[in-house]
């Protein structure tokens, strides 16, 4: 419903303000610009969605060999401990933890519109438990804010849009967006144990928590004090190297268990072909209503409003032209990802922007949308503090991925 309001607005508003050019300004290239547009962004749409198919199913692939091959529970076995602790009114060895993982592990891979199945599985499962079945129970809500701060390890959709959108290395925003993730994450994490007065000062979480912190801030540091030349260098080595891992790891662990990594590999593509077709429609929608909005002035003119704002403050204003990602990734996925493409396709994918606006991409979740889909699925229409946690996480989000894309790529 709200990107229903927000894909019209963008119409209408584009609207308004191409016939107050043409009315006051004579502007008579106004309308045809508009039209263009529409032609040009669709075109960029089904382009992109068609470079997605391929590594969407190489990933799903990838991991459904890691399901059959025990990788998935093994790092459930690991995450025991700390889930038992963010999850207390879950009974140990529940198997709804097992779909949670699944989940989470997607959305660490990026891949964006494939863990929503998984998600409406693991929700299923909580409202198993739930014994007020119209209310958010707390373990609900643990769940919607960890995947509404959108804690993401490999940001594989992402890095395949900037190669769609000729970046000279794809990968170059890979810890950027690990570090942004992060603190996002932390924060939403630190405010649910607020309001569910979860204790986090017990030895296993503060080991855990106050691990990664050291870690996080170490890479911060590390390329704090590194020329820009080596921290591409840095990143990009570093990003490549995980993923290349990940695939032998996956692949050596099915080995061992005797799988046929083949089939479970077509398996799994097959799952990410029918994923990728299906946003198609979705990314061509938000992407000419984007290019209407843009081709009428009416971008051009709230980033004008936005960046003399910023300046009046006496603060340097180059991020604002990313802004527009970040103000639509807690409402729509495929909104914020056509501002995204929008950004690289008009700054470049190499530009401070469109990296920047890549980094929003991957910081954050889309709130309102997993609310919406994640509890309407199984009934509940009371959210109690999913919002404001889902809400405090996002900007914690967006404004980490502003100071690290000043630190990474200024």
């Amino acid at each position: 419903m709200v990107l229903n309001y927000i894909w019209i607005a963008f119409f209408v508003i584009a609207f308004i303000v191409a016939l107050t050019r043409l009315i006051f300004l004579g502007d008579t290239e106004v309308f045809p610009a508009i039209i263009n547009s529409t032609f040009e962004t669709s075109k960029t749409a089904f382009d992109i969605s068609l470079g997605l198919t391929g590594v969407l199913s190489l990933w799903l692939g990838i991991m459904k060999i890691g399901e059959k091959g025990g990788i998935v529970d093994w790092f459930a076995r690991i995450l025991s401990p700390i889930f038992c602790r963010l999850f207390p009114d879950i009974p140990k060895g529940h198997p709804v933890t097992g779909s949670i993982f699944m989940n989470l592990a997607a959305n660490m891979l990026g891949l964006d519109n494939a863990a929503t199945p998984l998600g409406l599985k693991a929700m299923e499962g909580l409202q198993q438990l739930n014994k007020e079945k119209d209310t958010a129970s707390n373990p609900m809500i643990m769940f919607l804010v960890l995947n509404t701060s959108g804690l993401t390890l490999i940001p594989i959709s992402i890095m395949v849009y900037r190669v769609q959108m000729g970046a000279a290395q794809p990968t170059d925003i890979f810890v950027p967006i690990l570090l942004a993730t992060f603190f996002s994450t932390l924060t939403g994490i630190i405010a649910v144990s607020l309001y569910q007065r979860i204790n986090l000062l017990n030895r296993t979480i503060l080991l855990f928590l106050g691990g990664i912190s050291l870690f996080m801030g170490g890479i911060i540091y590390l390329f704090s004090r590194l020329t820009q030349h080596a921290i591409e260098v840095y990143s990009t080595t570093t990003a490549n190297a995980f993923l290349f891992c990940i695939i032998i790891g996956f692949i050596l662990a099915g080995m061992r268990k005797k799988v046929n990594v083949y089939d479970a590999f077509v398996e799994g593509a097959k799952e990410g072909f029918t994923t990728a077709v299906r946003i198609i429609p979705y990314l061509v929608a938000i992407l000419v209503a984007i290019g209407v909005f843009r081709a009428s002035g009416a971008m051009d003119y709230l980033i004008s409003g936005i960046e003399d704002l910023v300046e009046l403050c006496g603060i340097n204003s180059d991020f604002v032209a990313g802004l527009p990602t970040a103000l639509m990734k807690p409402l729509s996925g495929s909104g914020a990802r056509g501002m995204m493409v929008d950004a690289m396709n008009t700054y470049g994918a190499d530009s401070f922007t469109g990296r920047l606006a890549c980094i929003f991409q991957g910081s954050t979740d889309t709130t309102f949308y997993i609310l919406a889909v994640y509890f309407g699925s199984v009934g509940v229409v009371k959210t109690r503090h999913a919002v404001p946690c889902g809400l405090l996480a996002d900007l914690a989000g967006i404004l980490s991925a502003i100071f690290i894309c000043y630190l990474f790529f200024n």
